[in-house]
């Protein structure tokens, strides 16, 4: 019974000592600093995040060659189109030109799977600044780019997907390791 009176008196006096510190009427503000332990936070990787951050990369590392290409591509021929002095000879260079890539990179093309066609819509998108269903929109009319937007959706694709840095900050990254950048 005693220790309990004890205890009370106690919790009751301390907080009011606590309470009772001098006020100091003085415009100087003081600017307290705290330095807090320096700690390590180890978090637990995922296997399976490591697994689709390895596959990632393979897969970025595979197609980021086509993309570049296709930007040079385009650059050059956007060149080229604006030297040409009449429509029909453009028709006749984009025909040409058309037939050449297919001639050099549908094979390869052909087996990319759905993720590294994704990941390839978004980095044309990247390399030329626009979409893949405005490039063939620009350069083969709109029912050309209208079908290869529907072929595109079944295989869970959209050719209008347009690369955004902060949301693809993973493949940004993985550029910028493999010195692309």
């Amino acid at each position: 019974m005693f220790y309990k009176k004890l205890i009370l008196l106690f919790c009751c006096f301390v907080p009011i000592l606590l309470l009772a510190q001098p006020v100091i009427d003085s415009p100087i503000v003081a600017d307290y600093t705290y330095t807090l332990p320096d700690f390590i936070v180890e978090a637990q990787q995922d296997s399976n995040y490591e697994k689709k951050l390895r596959r990632l990369i393979y897969n970025v590392k595979k197609v980021l060659p086509y993309a570049k290409m296709a930007s040079f591509r385009f650059q050059m021929m956007e060149q080229n189109l604006q030297v040409l002095p009449s429509e029909k000879a453009r028709k006749v260079y984009l025909k040409r030109t058309e037939k050449a890539i297919k001639d050099q990179f549908m094979d390869d093309l052909r087996n990319l799977t759905r993720s590294q066609g994704r990941i390839l819509i978004k980095l044309i998108y990247r390399e030329t600044g626009k979409s893949t269903y405005d490039l063939l929109q620009t350069y083969r009319g709109d029912l050309t780019a209208y079908y290869w937007q529907a072929l595109a959706k079944v295989f869970d694709a959209n050719l209008k997907e347009e690369y955004d840095p902060v949301e693809d900050w993973q493949i940004e990254q993985i550029i910028k390791e493999l010195g692309f950048e």
